[in-house]
């Protein structure tokens, strides 16, 4: 009896003496809220191009991270994956997914607040992950610390301009870019980020300054905020496109604000307050490509982009999104008045998936870039007048048959304009035209050319190819193209030409006074393996001093 007392007593003491590392382990396996909004900022700027505000992924590319058997039981995998890079044959939830993750360029406790963020969001409940835990997985890579990540992430030199052109650095970028804007004091260029805050930079030094941050102007807790469209009228007043996820009602909603400033001459932007307000449903899956661009045209109307709500009008599953395909708001250009100040919507053109980019010529001619679907039709090009429709969800480029099952019938009388033939030689072009870039390099900014150019530019377009994220092609994109139109007969042809490449992802183009444009790099790496972590530069594309006399 005195040994069973004996061995119960020294049990009770070892408890005891646990008790302490238990509670410690219990406190560690608890996210805070601060990590957790931490890791949320930390996610939306590096993880939420592929893995979308819904962690949902991409369906056969990008594999969910909502409710992810993989993320919760493949502990180290998962944080090899955010801080190495995974490629391969992988299964998510049952379906297999053989693509190529980048490494995340974080240091290690940012690494740990991503992952603890996604393993505690969209139905996920995981204990936490530590700084140190990612370490010492980390030392395990081929980059074994945080430091030699960054230096295989180095900035690519700059590709050769073309003879009589001249191609600088401005400088780095302070965050991710989706737009630029050149104030008309041709001073500054503005550079819009995917959450809402605006940087000025100074093209001579290269200096950026924020001059708005999101939280001053937009009411965040309606939803995050996502922004890929600011501009300038001839007023003098000041534009952004906001949109946010709602998820407060029975549907989940993306809410459109454009907001703006009154007219004024100097300083910074301020006091930008509601102008124009809708909403409609927010897209099934990951494919929301919300509403963007605004650029007034030349009849001082402002012209707005929407994106489509899905890759090809397919209706969801999810019983929290609306399974009606697309809406009369979305996949079409809207036209505002901006001398109202209660501005009726107008839909000016129909049948884009998404024109992330369109200008004017000198004689009022609109063209426009839109991004393909993830079946294997050709980015489009369009010339865009008023009351046509280009084909999306219907046709894509000059495809007679359906891309998919479910592609709708077109509705009985509805015509389609054609996108831009390509006659080559680059872009896609292989012994035969095609209408208009390759499959999945996604168009993106756009400018034209006038009089200010040699005459071998002049009166052509430079576009943006922001580069492949699907991982079928090999890489295609990243890219300055020239798009030189050949005549003004119907469907029009272009001779498209590659200027510069490649290029980190480049996203907008801006004419930057005589003889100039600026381009604003995304990311660093040239090709779809790299991080899209680190943002990229600003790029300064120019006449050269010896260069031909106009």
């Amino acid at each position: 009896m005195n040994t069973v007392r004996a061995m119960l007593k020294r049990l009770i003491c070892l408890w005891i003496a646990t008790l302490p590392l238990l509670r410690t382990n219990a406190a560690a396996a608890e996210v805070s809220p601060q990590e957790m909004e931490r890791g949320r900022t930390l996610y939306l700027r590096n993880c939420v191009i592929c893995h979308q505000v819904t962690g949902m992924g991409m369906p056969g590319t990008f594999p969910p991270l909502a409710k992810s058997d993989f993320l919760m039981n493949e502990r180290e995998r998962s944080i090899r994956a955010v801080v190495e890079g995974m490629s391969g044959e992988i299964t998510v939830n049952g379906k297999r997914y053989n693509g190529s993750m980048p490494p995340a360029l974080l240091k290690d406790d940012e690494a740990a607040a991503v992952l603890n963020y996604a393993r505690n969001s969209w139905g996920n409940k995981g204990e936490a992950i530590t700084a140190e835990e990612v370490g010492r997985i980390r030392s395990k890579t081929q980059y074994p610390t945080y430091e030699a990540l960054v230096a295989a992430n180095a900035f690519q030199p700059l590709p050769k301009a073309p003879e009589g052109l001249s191609l600088r650095v401005v400088g780095n970028l302070p965050s991710h870019p989706t737009r630029l804007l050149m104030h008309p004091n041709g001073r500054e260029v503005w550079m819009l980020g995917g959450g809402g805050d605006v940087w000025t930079i100074n093209p001579t030094n290269g200096v950026s300054r924020q001059i708005l941050r999101a939280k001053d102007y937009i009411d965040l807790k309606h939803g995050e905020a996502v922004t890929y469209g600011m501009t300038l009228d001839r007023s003098g007043r000041f534009y952004v496109v906001v949109n946010q996820r709602n998820e407060r009602g029975a549907i989940v909603t993306n809410e459109v604000t454009i907001y703006r400033t009154a007219t004024f001459d100097a300083g910074d932007p301020k006091e930008l307050k509601p102008w124009f307000q809708t909403a409609y449903p927010w897209g099934v899956g990951p494919f929301n490509h919300c509403v963007g661009h605004i650029a007034q045209g030349p009849d001082g109307r402002l012209y707005v982009n929407s994106g489509s709500r899905t890759d090809g009008n397919e209706p969801g599953e999810d019983p929290r999104y609306a399974k009606i395909g697309e809406h009369e708001l979305t996949a079409c250009i809207w036209r505002l008045d901006p001398e109202q100040e209660q501005p009726k919507l107008a839909i000016h053109a129909r049948g884009f998936r998404n024109a992330y980019g369109f200008c004017w010529d000198s004689a009022g001619r609109m063209i426009a870039t839109d991004n393909g679907p993830d079946a294997d039709a050709p980015e489009e090009l369009n010339e865009v007048d008023a009351g046509n429709h280009y084909g999306f969800p219907y046709q894509y480029s000059d495809w007679l048959t359906k891309p998919y099952p479910h592609t709708p019938a077109s509705p009985s009388g509805l015509s389609f304009r054609l996108p831009i033939r390509n006659n080559g030689p680059a872009a896609g072009y292989k012994d035969k035209p095609i209408y208009t870039f390759d499959p999945h390099s996604s168009p993106a900014g756009i400018v034209h050319l006038g009089r200010d150019w040699p005459e071998s530019y002049r009166n052509s377009y430079f576009v943006v190819r922001f580069g492949n994220l699907l991982q079928k092609p090999q890489d295609v994109g990243f890219d300055l193209l020239q798009v030189k139109l050949e005549s003004n007969r119907k469907p029009l042809a272009a001779t498209i030409t590659t200027v510069l490449a490649p290029l980190p992802r480049p996203i907008d183009i801006i004419k930057g006074g005589s003889g100039k444009v600026f381009i604003a790099e995304y990311s660093r790496p040239t090709n779809n393996a790299g991080s899209l972590g680190f943002p990229g530069r600003l790029l300064e594309l120019s006449v050269a001093e010896n260069g031909p006399k106009q």
